[in-house]
This record gives C-alpha cells, sequence and structure tokens, in this order.
C-alpha cells in the first residue's frame, strides 16, 4: 500500500470531501434510490435521529426534510465531512425547529445517554467498525424501546462465490463508461482492503437479534448493496 494512503476510513473521506458527492454516484449503483428507501422505512414521526456517518450530508438533508420538528445528531468521523453536512443544513430551505447537534467523532467513540433517540439511520458507513457487535449493543441502548434502527451498507454475500460474483458486478458497474477511472478503482479498492468489514446478512441478523433487536428484515437489496431494519425490543 501506498505509504501515503490514509490510515483511517475517516481520513480517506475527509481528503476527498470535494469530489465525494460526484464519486459515490459513480461507484454505488442506484446510490440515490438506495437513499430514498432506506427512509421509506422510517417510521413518519420522530423526536429524536441519531444518523452514523453523516458524510456529505446527502441522508442528512433528506432527513431534515422528514423531520423539520425534530432534534437532529449527526456524526461522523471527519471533521470536513461534517462541516460540509453542516454547511448544507445551513443553506437548505428546511426550516428546522432545533438546531443540529454534530460530532466529529468515532462511532466507538461516541458518548451520548441511553435511550435518547427514536431513530438511528446510516448509509453506506457501518462496514467500516470491525467490532459490529458492540457497535449494535451500543445502538441498542441509544434507541428508546420500539425505536428503529435502519441502515443502507455493503453485505458479504452468504456464500464466497455469491460474495465473487456481487463483488465482480460492482467493479463491472465503476468500469462502465462515465463512472470510475482506473485510479479511482484502484483507491476505492486499497481503501477497501485497509478498512472495510463485509458480514453476510445472516451475521447481521444474527448480532442484532443478541443485540435485543426483534423485526429484523433486509427490505432492499441490489447485488453487494442492501437496506436492513431493525426495531428495538
Amino acid at each position: 500500500m501506498d505509504e501515503d494512503f490514509p490510515t483511517a476510513a475517516s481520513e480517506y473521506f475527509g481528503s476527498m470531501v470535494e469530489s465525494y458527492d460526484s464519486l459515490i454516484r459513480r461507484a454505488v449503483p442506484r446510490y440515490d434510490e438506495m437513499t430514498a428507501r432506506l427512509l421509506d422505512y422510517t417510521p413518519r414521526e420522530a423526536e429524536t435521529v441519531l444518523e452514523l456517518g453523516c458524510g456529505t450530508g446527502n441522508l442528512s438533508v433528506r432527513l431534515a426534510h422528514r423531520y423539520p420538528a425534530a432534534s437532529l445528531t449527526l456524526v461522523d468521523g471527519s471533521t470536513e465531512m461534517v462541516a460540509v453536512t453542516r454547511s448544507r443544513i445551513e443553506n437548505s430551505a428546511v426550516p428546522l425547529v432545533n438546531e443540529p447537534t454534530y460530532y466529529a467523532v468515532r462511532f466507538e467513540s461516541l458518548a451520548l445517554p441511553d435511550c435518547s433517540f427514536d431513530v438511528v439511520v446510516s448509509s453506506i458507513s457501518l462496514h467500516h467498525v470491525a467490532d459490529k457487535e458492540s457497535l449494535y449493543r451500543r445502538i441498542r441502548a441509544l434507541l428508546r424501546p420500539g425505536g428503529r434502527f435502519c441502515f443502507a451498507d455493503q453485505i458479504r454475500g452468504e456464500s464466497e462465490s455469491n460474495h465473487r460474483v456481487n463483488w465482480d458486478q460492482w467493479l463491472d458497474f465503476c468500469r462502465e463508461p462515465g463512472n470510475c477511472s482506473r485510479d479511482e478503482i484502484e483507491s476505492l479498492l486499497e481503501h477497501a482492503t485497509a478498512h472495510d468489514h463485509y458480514v453476510p446478512l445472516s451475521e447481521h441478523i444474527a448480532l442484532l437479534s443478541d443485540a435485543g433487536f426483534v423485526e429484523i428484515d433486509c427490505v432492499w437489496r441490489n447485488s453487494m448493496w442492501g437496506i436492513v431494519t431493525a426495531t428495538a425490543a
């Protein structure tokens, strides 16, 4: 690996904040559809909402439109990404009742009171966390009983052969004309090797169940990309 390659996922994305919105749509098939569908499975009303991995605010702005009266807490490991999200929210036309709270911190270091949220969401971020057992238990603790946890992410195939098919389909998409350059693909692959921790759907379900979630479901799937929903028991 290049010695100048970022050593943390937050550093990687912080270094590409200006190109992120373009790249994510060229590297993630049906990205906007997936983000929109994610919100379809969140409750219509919520007082408190937590987003893990706000990035440049693509989902955050949608959350602001869906929950203008809620208290939004937006978290990302990259200071640069949080600054972009804050700017986008401030410049949006959404008449928010409450000023959002922003944290530039790794999920594992996030210190918030238990039973603080009605909804926790995340889009293409949780695969950066290796210890998903602890993460899911922490998210369950942050949710009030009956609260909803909905996330979109990369999901490993149940078999190695399935995962290989999905992985190759993703690379084929990246190589389509107008999508990713050779250098961008190489950078994405280096990042995946260094920072990504994919697990199959069955493992997500088992870990979520052990953490105290019920009604666990995969409500949308496109090759290696999927949306998982769960309810805090």
